[in-house]
């Protein structure tokens, strides 16, 4: 048994961690998340260590272009050091969970006034932005499944510095904008 609970607005994939992402009609979810999500990360030139919008802010400006060598070459350049492209190994490098997703209901309350310290209202990095029905509020998916496409996700929690939720994949599958998301018992 289900409750639909909303639909799928709009799906973002990260190609390279910190940097900006790309909106994409559908998406195959595997069992890390998202296919080319986080597939790369920024690392310095010399020492190979991670570079992430944490500690350095003006990565999320960058738009990747999906050319490795030029994209390495624009952020030398926007950052003023040398950096470099590298290719992620095991899996997407996501911080918490394989999926993060937000519902326009999240981002219109942060809009309010209702947002976590260290989050960015504006752009809250989630991979599926929801259209949820009534008063429908992810976080109280936590410990809960969701079917949305041919995916079906477990909520583990809420994001400490974020908007939405955070879930991992149960079983892998497509999902597509307009997609109906389903609350599972």
């Amino acid at each position: 048994m289900s409750d639909t609970v909303g639909q799928v607005g709009q799906i973002s994939v990260y190609p390279v961690k910190s940097l900006a992402g790309r909106v994409v009609p559908a998406v195959d979810v595997q069992d890390a998340g998202l296919r080319g999500d986080r597939a790369w990360s920024v690392v310095e030139a010399d020492t190979g260590e991670r570079v992430t919008v944490k500690t350095t802010p003006r990565l999320r400006e960058v738009v990747p272009t999906g050319d490795t060598e030029a994209d390495g070459h624009a952020l030398t350049e926007v950052l003023g050091r040398p950096v470099r492209l590298a290719a992620s190994t095991g899996g997407p490098q996501v911080d918490a969970a394989a999926v993060h997703l937000v519902s326009r209901g999240a981002i219109d309350r942060a809009a309010d006034g209702d947002v976590p310290e260290g989050c960015s209202a504006d752009d809250p990095r989630a991979n599926l932005l929801l259209h949820l029905t009534g008063d429908a509020d992810e976080r109280s998916w936590v410990g809960r499944r969701l079917r949305i496409g041919t995916a079906e996700l477990d909520v583990v929690r809420t994001p400490k510095h974020c908007l939405g939720v955070y879930a991992e994949v149960r079983t892998p599958g497509t999902v597509a904008e307009g997609d109906e998301v389903h609350l599972l018992d």
